[in-house]
């Protein structure tokens, strides 16, 4: 966790620059070789003290626009508060515990993807209540198939 010395100068130069020292062209090639890795987790592996999870969000959507793969980030998005939240996967049993990890991990997720996908989140909250997968899954990267049906590539 940061002391907020992680909004200090340029903090986009200083991620690029921490990305250069570990043999990474972007951060997304940097998240993708960690994949179902919390923000916060990439973000303290960046610079335990100069780097925020927000930060490393903020610099991977802003990639996603730009190579036009913004459908994948959100999914992406999704596994990394899924792991956060429910690390053990989907639970077993719903209880309210239980159940309040998931809601957390779906708001995060909704609060953290791009306005224009609220309506494809809410069809996708949907159908995970209605037909949840089985006790255990644990998406492992934004390629996972169940996540591919809820959220598909949109066609060019």
């Amino acid at each position: 966790m940061t002391d907020g010395r992680s909004w200090e100068g340029n903090w986009k130069v200083r991620i690029h620059e921490r990305l250069q020292e570990r043999g990474f062209e972007s951060l997304t090639a940097f998240a993708e070789s960690r994949p179902a890795v919390p923000f916060v987790d990439l973000a303290e592996e960046l610079g335990k003290d100069d780097v925020a999870g927000i930060q490393v969000l903020r610099g991977l959507l802003a990639e996603a626009e730009r190579s036009k793969k913004v459908t994948r980030f959100v999914r992406d998005v999704f596994v990394r508060h899924f792991a956060y939240s429910l690390p053990n996967g989907w639970p077993a049993v719903m209880d309210d515990p239980s159940r309040f990890l998931l809601a957390k991990a779906i708001a995060y997720w909704a609060t953290d993807t791009p306005d224009t996908y609220e309506e494809r989140i809410n069809q996708a909250r949907a159908v995970l209540r209605a037909n949840p997968p089985p006790p255990g899954w644990r998406p492992l990267g934004p390629d996972d198939e169940l996540l591919l049906t809820l959220l598909p590539d949109e066609k060019a």
